[in-house]
């Protein structure tokens, strides 16, 4: 029998989904003599069936599947339930433990409809707040707030304006700060008065500017202190970077566009030079006694992370300012504090490595606890990510905070009072390490408690206060269920919501088949996903699409959460194919180690680990033609999936690879000197980025490849695609090019790639005739 490594199954209708997972119509597990499946051609309604499989079509088949409350004072909050009809309003008070709905849905529909002169639809109205006052309830709809009791409502006034996306607003909201002109500017919210901060600020040198080369945005990067008084930020130098030159297609004369973008042979990085700005006295800055800081941050591509400034923590009285200065090659992190009054400065401690220091994952996790002068540090010194409390003075080590072989992910909240951390984590409840789960732990005694104990990956969304939180778990196997938990101790609330898939299920949906592997090393284990068609002919095998995304921030298979649709995977296993996605080593959430295996080779890709993969799996399943083996990916999947054809011509037949940073030297700078290092140039003329560059391996090609790329891909640049281009007709090989023109960098599931890769594998791979430029959205949405 075919072995199928699936975690354990707590549940009937968890059952019941493995069973839908792995059974296949008209097959049994046991087969002989098969042959390659490949019919002459696929018909208009093979495509069809396979669009019904997308996210377009499924996810409307869920309901009751996610919870994003909306925190209304200390201990109440409402949020949407979706339903088959559409949603409703439900109301949780969290002090009594109940979940209601928030109002009678029809009468105010209908009172409602009176005073907007417009008929509502009770199970889609569209609110942006709510309040509860008794039995009347206060709602915002279309910039009007409305009273509503009953089935009577009248109107009480305009909203408040929202502010502008492009202010950072303090945080008592009586004020915020923008940028204009290269300079920092703060307006009053009550009464829009503006007051610049900033007077020196010119191009390619101004304050708080929110730009990366990849990425720009007219955000400011600002931190407010606590009482809402100073600003923390930096000005940015990029007077000394490379320009990207990027061109549009029209009629006419093409429209230059010229930005920085700092590649890893520049001499200096975007610097930032740090100041704090007291708003209470314009023009009053304090400039950080040092040197200006590369442009880095210790959890993230860009010192803007997470939707705000990384690497800054304020004393809660303003009287402090500490944060985390990170080298160029982001091997050494230097923890330093300053005085805001005076800008001096002194270093507390430092932490250097072999290869790239991260404070979280996808987080800062460190922070200062002023109040008694400690430090709460993230370290992976021991291959696992943990906390540790250092003096705040010396810098010097006191205790493990948390300790093993396990990681602590994210930390959540830090309660100074009680001592004590709550954060995410993994490795350490069950045989799935992406599973996370909710923990919290004494600073002073180290002892962890397990705040989610339910088997699966958990989704955290914390109360203001920290009192409570939302707790969304799931597998790829089983749907979410949603409770509302204490904190302190990790107790039910109450249930609020348990996702319904029977019409999923009714659609035809089948799962994934989750499954484990050895690495190239053959001991450390991988997981992954598999995806089979729902209709299998019995003594067929199918080509196999080796779908993958090699990191080094991140992994193929994402979130281990339950979804009815994982970008394409399903509807092109429908098509005939075998799609299979694992995470190699090189990518994180499990050791340090495991997370560094290729650094300073980024052409690895993971690569040798997808490949012994699919080995294993056509080891254990029959049905996997290991002579037809395809690979796909965009972004950095577009250069691991070139890399696969031209690293692998005998394993690798058929490749589409779309956006892709094909020679890192052509990609932004902080990713390719976080993952391959500083670039060095060796007398003979070759690099140590030689290693990673695509074209340098064109003469490789030897099956079907299928390049694509934006003209306007500002994250990658198309010159990256274009290196490979020009390097496989100096070499003389064969190979297919789309242009997505004015595209930035998100083209990969536009309705024509997805076609024209669809077409790709079936008619390279299986060898079928695709039926001629199929329509996507002509059979419309079903129910």
């Amino acid at each position: 029998m075919d072995r199928l490594n699936l975690p354990r199954i707590r549940s009937a209708a968890a059952l019941a989904l493995v069973a839908l997972a792995v059974s296949f119509p008209s097959q049994g597990t046991e087969l002989s003599a098969q042959t390659p499946w490949q019919p002459e051609a696929l018909t208009v309604q093979n495509y069809q069936r396979a669009e019904r499989m997308l996210g377009s079509f499924m996810q409307p088949r869920v309901t009751g599947n996610r919870v994003a409350p909306e925190w209304v004072g200390a201990g109440s909050f409402w949020y949407r339930s979706t339903t088959a009809e559409g949603w409703q309003f439900i109301w949780v008070d969290a002090t009594r433990g109940t979940r209601e709905l928030a109002f009678d849905h029809e009468a105010l529909a209908a009172g409602l409809s009176e005073v907007v002169s417009d008929t509502l639809n009770p199970n889609r109205l569209e609110l942006d707040e709510l309040s509860r006052d008794g039995s009347a309830v206060e709602v915002r709809y279309e910039g009007m707030v409305y009273r509503c009791s009953g089935g009577t409502c009248a109107a009480v006034g305009e909203a408040p304006e929202a502010l502008d996306r492009t202010h950072v607003a303090s945080p008592d909201g009586t004020r915020a700060v923008f940028r204009r002109d290269h300079n920092l500017w703060m307006v009053e919210v009550a009464t829009g008065a503006e007051t610049q901060l900033t007077f020196d600020g010119i191009e390619n040198y101004g304050y708080a500017t929110n730009d990366a080369g990849w990425t720009r945005s007219p955000v400011p990067v600002v931190r407010w202190s606590p009482d809402s008084r100073r600003v923390a930020t930096f000005r940015h130098d990029g007077r000394g970077v490379s320009q990207m030159y990027l061109v549009t297609t029209n009629v006419g004369a093409p429209e230059l566009q010229q930005f920085n973008y700092p590649l890893p042979e520049d001499s200096l990085p975007f610097m930032v030079e740090r100041v704090v700005i007291d708003t209470e006295n314009p023009g009053q800055i304090t400039r950080m006694e040092m040197e200006p800081d590369a442009h880095r941050s210790t959890n993230c591509d860009h010192i803007y992370c997470g939707g705000t400034f990384s690497d800054v923590d304020w004393a809660q009285d303003g009287s402090q300012l500490a944060f985390v200065s990170s080298s160029r090659d982001h091997r050494v992190a230097t923890l330093r504090v300053t005085d805001p009054a005076t800008g001096a400065v002194r270093d507390v401690l430092e932490e250097r490595v072999e290869t790239f220091f991260e404070s979280g994952y996808n987080t800062v996790n460190w922070s200062v606890l002023f109040g008694t002068d400690e430090v709460i540090w993230y370290s992976q010194r021991t291959d696992w990510g943990h906390l540790y409390l250092h003096d705040l003075e010396t810098g010097e080590p006191r205790r493990a905070i948390t300790e093993g072989d396990w990681n602590v992910l994210q930390v959540r909240h830090v309660d100074p009072e009680s001592r004590e951390i709550w954060f995410t984590g993994n490795h350490r409840e069950d045989d799935d390490p992406y599973h996370h789960y909710f923990y919290k732990v004494g600073i002073d005694n180290g002892e962890v408690t397990l705040l989610s104990p339910e088997r699966g990956h958990h989704e955290i969304q914390l109360s203001p206060d920290a009192r409570y939180f939302v707790d969304t778990w799931s597998t790829p196997l089983e749907p979410q269920k949603i409770a509302l938990r204490r904190a302190s101790d990790g107790a039910l609330v109450t249930m609020l919501e348990e996702a319904d898939i029977s019409r999923l299920i009714a659609s035809g949906w089948k799962a994934p088949i989750p499954f484990t592997t050895k690495a190239r090393d053959d001991v450390t284990d991988l997981y992954g996903l598999m995806y089979t068609p729902t209709e299998m002919v019995p003594g067929q095998k199918y080509p196999v699409v080796n779908y993958l995304y090699p990191g080094p921030q991140s992994g193929s298979v994402g979130s281990r959460s339950f979804s009815p649709a994982r970008r394409d995977h399903q509807a092109l296993a429908e098509l005939g194919f075998i799609v299979i996605e694992v995470d190699a080593m090189g990518t994180p959430q499990r050791s340090k180690s495991f997370h560094e295996a290729y650094y300073g080779n980024m052409g690895d890709n993971g690569l040798p680990d997808q490949i012994t993969t699919i080995r294993q799996l056509a080891e254990r399943h029959d049905f996997i033609d290991l002579d037809r083996v395809g690979i796909w990916g965009h972004s950095g999947g577009g250069f691991a999936s070139t890399a696969g054809i031209l690293q692998y011509p005998d394993f690798y037949k058929v490749a589409v690879s779309q956006a892709g940073n094909h020679d890192n030297r052509n990609y932004e700078d902080d990713w390719a000197e976080k993952w391959q290092g500083l670039l060095e140039e060796y007398e003979d003329g070759t690099t140590n980025y030689d290693n990673q560059a695509n074209q340098l391996l064109a003469g490789n090609l030897q099956g079907k490849l299928l390049l694509a790329h934006g003209t306007m891909d500002d994250n990658v640049p198309p010159y990256n695609t274009l290196l490979v281009v020009d390097a496989l007709i100096e070499a003389n090989r064969d190979f297919d090019l789309i242009l997505m023109t004015n595209r930035r960098h998100g083209f990969g599931n536009e309705p024509y790639m997805m076609r024209r890769r669809w077409d790709y594998f079936v008619t390279h791979l299986l060898g079928a005739e695709p039926p001629k430029e199929f329509v996507f959205g002509e059979q419309g949405p079903t129910n």
